[in-house]
């Protein structure tokens, strides 16, 4: 679905830039924030509401030529994993048996009696993956953090896979060393604690073959 050249690919930290490699999920960030008579993203723009999802590439055979209309501008990840880095949570609609998943995880997480509704999750991940317009991180321990956490240090950006550490690129995962003690988390609070409880991210496929 992705065009070689549109600066529609999601790096973990949340900027979106110009990459031709193609990704294994899609997504938005509630709306349109690109000029669709260039094909290029607003100047300073970099979301149009709090609703940031992740969306299967293929849906009911609906076709869209990317970039182009006034509903949405199209993000195109890595995986999930990568999804869930830069903020974003599981649609509702394309993929809501893990949008349910995802909730019925995140009370459990909370102790909540029942999934908070999509604008609940959404106001507490807009607080937590943004600082002023960039993005939110924390520090914590390596050997706390879960499976599908994405840091950053000075030798690039590291996912925590039930292999160990990946090194993420555009392209897809790479053997890394194990990294100790204090990391910079990219992957917000709260998905972190969604995925202690339970929460299953899709992984590119490269993530396997390490």
């Amino acid at each position: 679905m992705t065009q070689p050249g549109l600066q529609n690919r999601v790096h973990p930290n949340g900027d979106i830039i110009a990459n031709s490699a193609r990704g294994t999920v899609m997504g938005n960030r509630g709306g349109q924030i690109h000029d669709a008579a260039t094909q290029t993203l607003h100047p300073t723009k970099r979301w149009a509401s709090r609703q940031w999802i992740c969306c299967v590439t293929e849906f009911k055979n609906r076709q869209r030529k990317v970039m182009s209309d006034g509903t949405y501008t199209e993000l195109f990840f890595l995986d999930e994993v990568t999804a869930l880095a830069a903020g974003h949570r599981p649609c509702f609609e394309c993929r809501r048996t893990a949008a349910n998943a995802f909730g019925e995880a995140w009370a459990r997480a909370h102790g909540l009696a029942r999934r908070p509704s999509a604008p609940d999750m959404d106001k507490v991940l807009h607080e937590e993956r943004l600082l002023d317009r960039k993005k939110r991180t924390h520090v914590a321990a390596w050997d706390t953090l879960p499976v599908g956490t994405i840091v950053v240090d000075g030798k690039g950006v590291i996912a925590k896979s039930d292999h160990g550490a990946l090194h993420w690129s555009f392209g897809g995962y790479a053997p890394s060393p194990t990294r100790h003690g204090d990391v910079e988390v990219l992957t917000p609070p709260t998905i972190l604690a969604v995925l202690h409880a339970g929460y299953q991210p899709l992984w590119h496929p490269s993530a396997n073959m390490n």
